[in-house]
């Protein structure tokens, strides 16, 4: 979402931070450069010229402009006011009661069946025990989803009958929950296409009776500045806890995701970086603008790899490449781990110094490399996987049929595949022993 924005801000930061010294005509300029990168990513205007304003009133200091790093205290400073920008309010998700209702507020469309599920899923990774309260009697299909999305999560989802109203079901819902000695209680509750006084009195009657410890609404950050006025229209109707941002992975320009706090008051607490039911996030202010200025995020990434990987498979990866034994099954199962972790630009993104690499790499999965990697060791025997150096002319016809690849493709995965194993074994020192025979002196193995 913010990759315009990310793009144009590294691109203005890295022109100050080539020179030695900084003078203020040139922080001027940088400036200009920030509030416009701002405005075109639809960031609103008076949040964009304020946040300007901080920044030049603090680079242009004595200290700064005389400083043989002026460049780099001025992204320092971008960095930290960033992070001001973001961290508007109180972002701790608090579940008192018992259980503790957490209620998801929003118009149609912007997220909240599948928020719903996320946060469960989230929750449960926490140690709680939730459950789905289906609080939209006008939509079956939507009460079908969360039971759906309930079922693979093995997370229990409370439906009344058809004609139930929507206080009724959520009383139920709480009831049901303090009976099974459920902790937790998420309320997907109804939406409208547009705001109008029956959605407000209705979560307001909602929002009164069943007393939530988190009322979050869900927005849609590829909206624009309508969700700032979405956002303003509950708040005048509800007492709004925070809010949960959907489609932070989407192309739309992001600046309603950075001004939205400043704006309104109220804090990010989660945002959704995904389709899946694992791409849900805490807002964490200072890792998104690490993102935006190509600092990286290594926190999240590192968060992300705890939850994908076993620790004892990990360890048994980790001996295999200290003695050279990684195979192209380790290597397939590699690659299937990563994709659990999300995508491929996301998590380039949270290495420092690689964001300008996201886009390409990302549009390299979306050309289906990955998927032809994955077919083609898929269509290896257990044998061929083991010692690829058996992989004459007439395997690899086959092997490109099978996955519906070219030769062309097979050879240069053998290729790569065989130059990094050279370099595990210039590492892997006198554990390379056991290594994989692969590309013997004198060629293939007929």
């Amino acid at each position: 979402m913010f990759d315009a924005l990310s793009t144009r801000l590294r691109e203005t930061l890295a022109r100050l931070t080539g020179r030695g010294r900084v003078a203020e005509a040139d922080v001027e300029a940088a400036m200009r450069e920030v509030r416009l990168a701002l405005l075109e990513a639809d960031v609103n205007y008076r949040v964009a010229k304020e946040f300007v304003a901080r920044v030049r009133e603090r680079a242009v200091g004595a200290e700064v402009l005389g400083s043989l790093t002026a460049g780099q205290q001025v992204v320092k400073i971008v960095h930290e006011e960033l992070t001001a920008l973001l961290s508007a309010g109180d972002r701790t998700l608090h579940l008192s009661g018992s259980p503790a209702v957490v209620a998801l507020l929003g118009l149609q469309g912007s997220g909240k069946t599948t928020s719903a599920a996320k946060l469960a899923r989230h929750l449960v990774h926490q140690g709680r025990r939730p459950m789905l309260v289906a609080a939209d009697p006008y939509r079956p299909a939507a009460v079908e989803q969360l039971v759906t999305l309930g079922r693979q999560l093995d997370v229990p989802v409370h439906r009344a009958p058809p004609g139930t109203g929507v206080l009724e079901t959520a009383r139920g819902g709480i009831h049901v929950a303090r009976e099974q000695g459920r902790d937790v209680v998420i309320l997907d509750t109804a939406g409208r296409h547009t705001v109008d006084p029956v959605l407000m009195e209705e979560i307001a009657t909602l929002v009164a009776a069943t007393r939530p410890a988190e009322t979050l609404l869900v927005l849609d950050a590829m909206t624009g500045q309508e969700a700032v006025n979405v956002a303003e229209a509950f708040r005048a109707a509800v007492p709004l806890t925070g809010l949960l941002l959907t489609k932070i992975d989407g192309d739309a320009r992001g600046g309603a995701a950075l001004s939205i706090s400043a704006v309104t008051g109220l804090p990010v607490k989660l945002m959704g970086t995904g389709e899946k039911t694992d791409a849900l996030e805490l807002f964490h202010p200072d890792r998104l603008a690490g993102r935006i200025l190509g600092m990286g995020d290594v926190l999240t990434l590192v968060e992300r790899a705890q939850e994908a990987y076993d620790e004892k498979q990990a360890a048994k990866v980790a001996e295999k490449l200290r003695r050279s034994t990684f195979g192209l099954d380790d290597f397939l199962d590699q690659l299937q781990q990563v994709k659990k972790m999300g995508p491929l630009g996301q998590l380039l993104e949270m290495l420092p110094g690689m964001g300008g690499l996201a886009k390409e790499a990302q549009a390299s999965v979306d050309r289906g490399e990955l998927k032809r990697i994955e077919a083609i060791i898929s269509s290896m025997t257990r044998e061929e996987r083991g010692d690829p150096g058996i992989l004459n002319a007439s395997r690899r016809r086959r092997i490109a049929a099978g996955s519906g690849t070219t030769l062309t493709d097979v050879n240069r995965l053998v290729k790569q595949f065989g130059e990094m194993q050279k370099l595990m074994r210039r590492f892997g020192g006198s554990g390379g022993r056991g290594a994989v025979p692969f590309g013997r002196q004198g060629g293939a193995r007929r």
